[in-house]
């Protein structure tokens, strides 16, 4: 799991500075109905809302434990780093969708030659594939921009390729790319990739959109907040605004989170995506380690309010009717991350209790 990094997505802030109102309203609750991706091998009753499950912990519940504390849950998808084999094993058979993780140290590797990629595929995925449902495969995490970033197009039709030859074709192949892939973002229409990853991202859009696959979008309200917190209102990052903040030619914003997706959607359409389905791969609020910032109280607010508004039908202003499929990070507060909010984006702590309760659909 690579550090979770602050995202900023500055040319939305900037522009939003004259248009954002300090609002203290009762949350909206909003939601949108995923439409099934041709090929992905994904259950349409499922829930909406999965978990992050991170390893980066010396006192964590063994994958056993989790998988039971999931279905206790009624949490139906998961999505984790990288391909450990106890984990994968603790979760076949439980019904649970899984997104699973290619290291970002094996990006080069597998993009060199489709051996690699069959190798990997035939280790970490083939074992696993009659007990469990793979929702898709990323090849990496928030690596774009940087200096793995050309091995990600690649990998992913390398993988694709051995996923085809292991008879698997519908397994999706993915990446998962953090806002900053994103150049402008404000008004959420006018979203597009930077100049600098706008090349590497046209061959990642063209391959999503032919293979019908997703693009998985890490989007953190909770950085921007806390970089602008004199243009941007509490109550706009939490979906607790009942009230237009940004308005967007027809389209209002009431909370960040869909002006994010939405310019990511925006992006994708402008690079020849439009059909490309949006999947947020990893969103959450830390309880603690930055003052009254990351506190339960906040932390509750954003992810119990994100879990209804992904989760009841409306979607976005600009894919309404929609569930976005959308994984909270994460399961637990893990130690060996660095220290302060790091530690603390976690539902549950290690054991087993948890940091705060939220109904998730």
């Amino acid at each position: 799991m690579s550090k979770r990094r602050p995202i900023r997505p500055q040319t939305l802030i900037d522009s939003q500075a004259s248009e954002l109102r300090q609002l203290n309203r009762p949350p909206v609750v909003m939601h949108r109905r995923r439409r099934k991706r041709g090929g992905a091998s994904v259950d349409d009753k499922a829930g909406t809302v999965g978990v992050n499950y991170g390893l980066l912990g010396d006192n964590l519940p063994a994958p056993s434990e989790v998988v039971a504390l999931l279905q206790s849950r009624q949490i139906t998808k998961v999505r984790i780093f990288e391909p450990n084999p106890s984990v994968l094993k603790a979760l076949a058979g439980s019904g649970i969708q899984v997104i699973v993780g290619m290291a970002n140290q094996d990006l080069q590797k597998v993009a060199s030659d489709v051996s690699n990629a069959n190798a990997w595929v035939q280790t970490n995925v083939v074992p696993f594939t009659q007990n469990l449902k793979f929702r898709c495969v990323s090849a990496g995490n928030e690596v774009i921009p940087g200096d793995l970033a050309n091995f990600v197009f690649p990998a992913m039709v390398n993988l694709r390729s051995a996923l085809d030859s292991a008879n698997l074709p519908n397994i999706p192949v993915s990446t998962a790319v953090a806002s900053s892939v994103l150049g402008a973002s404000f008004p959420p229409s006018q979203g597009k990739f930077a100049d600098g990853v706008s090349s590497v991202m046209a061959q990642i859009t063209n391959f999503l959109e032919k293979t019908g696959s997703p693009l998985l979008a890490n989007i953190y309200p909770y950085f921007a907040f806390n970089d602008n917190q004199n243009t941007v209102s509490l109550s706009y990052a939490t979906f607790q605004s009942n009230q237009v903040v940004v308005q967007d030619g027809t389209l209002g914003y009431k909370n960040m989170f869909d002006a994010m997706v939405d310019a990511t959607y925006s992006a994708l359409e402008k690079a020849g995506g439009s059909n490309i389905e949006v999947v947020v791969s990893e969103t959450g609020w830390p309880s603690n380690g930055n003052g009254q910032i990351a506190t339960i109280s906040n932390a509750m607010a954003y992810n119990g309010n994100l879990a209804k508004h992904v989760s009841d039908g409306s979607g976005t202003p600009k894919r309404p009717g929609k569930n976005i499929e959308t994984y909270i990070f994460a399961m637990f507060n893990e130690d060996q991350k660095p220290a302060g909010t790091e530690q603390n984006f976690g539902l549950y702590y290690p054991n087993k209790n948890e940091v705060y309760h939220i109904d998730l659909p």
